[in-house]
């Protein structure tokens, strides 16, 4: 009767200091009460470009003969060589906004949409080259995903079409058992400086209508979890189970050889 007293004192005990916080450690991103949540509008501001984004640029003739990175790389094959003129050549933006190409040196681009760009650059080839084209895709954007109480991550690079939160979901491998699909969380801007805040609910066709929309640069989706207390409370108390059931097997021991 005193082990079951003991146990049950444990037990309370347990639940009594395990908050939420403490059974959940890993959830991530949690909102005060007081926090608003934006009603969604789809975004008309374009991709700006950004130190230490990293841009492919392709330079060609406006009969699509490429004029930058062309020719073959030593050791390289055929169609890696082809491939390489098809995507272009890859800069980093540094860290005052300059990127540093061929012919041209170091010129600003920082703060500038890809069009924006692909017009700037024709001007400055332009000197060099007759009618020149330009090509610019931003090959760093990426959109993070997290599942399970942020304890599964992962990290989709944005293609140069459009995507959208359904194909996200989808590139990460999908939701899990636990997924709670009717509460996606999407975050939105500066992580520092008061994000946008939406919630969507996957759970049922009358609302993927709603879903169909296009995701940003740096996006954040964050996808609840049931909360799984039995386990975690079970989890959690398993250490003192296991340190009571240790006591009561030598006290039965050492009572049972002084009887």
């Amino acid at each position: 009767m005193k082990i079951k007293f003991i146990i049950l004192i444990l037990i309370g005990f347990s639940f009594f200091l395990n908050s939420c916080s403490i059974l959940r450690p890993s959830e991530m991103f949690q909102i005060e009460n007081q926090y608003p949540v934006s009603k969604f509008e789809a975004s008309e501001k374009e991709y700006v470009i950004q130190p230490y984004d990293k841009i492919s640029i392709r330079v060609v003739s406006n009969i699509g003969e490429s004029l930058l990175g062309t020719g073959s790389q030593a050791g390289g094959s055929n169609s890696a060589n082809n491939q390489r003129n098809q995507i272009g050549l890859e800069f980093p933006v540094e860290f005052d906004g300059l990127v540093k190409l061929p012919i041209i040196s170091r010129i600003p681009i920082s703060g500038m949409t890809v069009r924006e760009a692909e017009t700037y650059l024709e001007e400055m080839y332009g000197h060099y080259f007759v009618d020149p084209f330009v090509l610019i895709q931003v090959t760093n954007r990426k959109v993070m995903v997290f599942m399970n109480s942020g304890t599964s991550a992962s990290i989709i690079q944005m293609p140069t079409e459009n995507l959208t939160l359904i194909e996200a979901i989808a590139q990460a491998g999908g939701l899990s058992e636990i997924s709670k699909s009717y509460k996606i969380k999407l975050i939105r801007g500066d992580l520092t400086d008061n994000p946008e805040v939406f919630y969507w609910n996957i759970s049922k066709l009358s609302e993927l209508k709603n879903t169909n929309i296009f995701l940003e640069a740096n996006d954040i989706i964050y996808v609840d979890s049931k909360p799984q207390y039995v386990y975690r409370v079970l989890r959690e108390i398993s250490p003192y189970l296991t340190l009571t059931t240790t006591i009561v097997t030598i006290y039965g021991v050492f009572f049972t050889l002084n009887k």
